[in-house]
């Protein structure tokens, strides 16, 4: 009767963040980015107790991954710098 009441509709939707910049490359832990926001510059990522975070090398800042994410494609607003 009430279907639009109903909670889910058996499709399960994904909304895990990927950890990877913006060309889609992979992101671990000790990986060296260039962070396009917060003016943070040239970071290092880590994890501490709440989970991944950047380090910038540059201002000493730590920024959660959380606040780095894309909005439009999921990705990271960071691009990997090889090393």
């Amino acid at each position: 009767m009430f279907q639009f009441l109903k909670r889910g509709s058996g499709k399960s939707k994904s909304t895990k963040v990927e950890m990877l910049d913006l060309e889609g490359q992979v992101l671990t832990i000790g990986d060296t980015v260039k962070a396009l926001r917060y003016d943070l510059g040239v970071c290092r990522i880590a994890k501490d107790e709440k989970g991944f975070i950047y380090e910038s090398l540059e201002t000493d800042q730590q920024v959660s991954w959380v606040k780095m994410v894309d909005a439009t494609t999921k990705y990271q607003k960071v691009l990997k710098i090889d090393q």
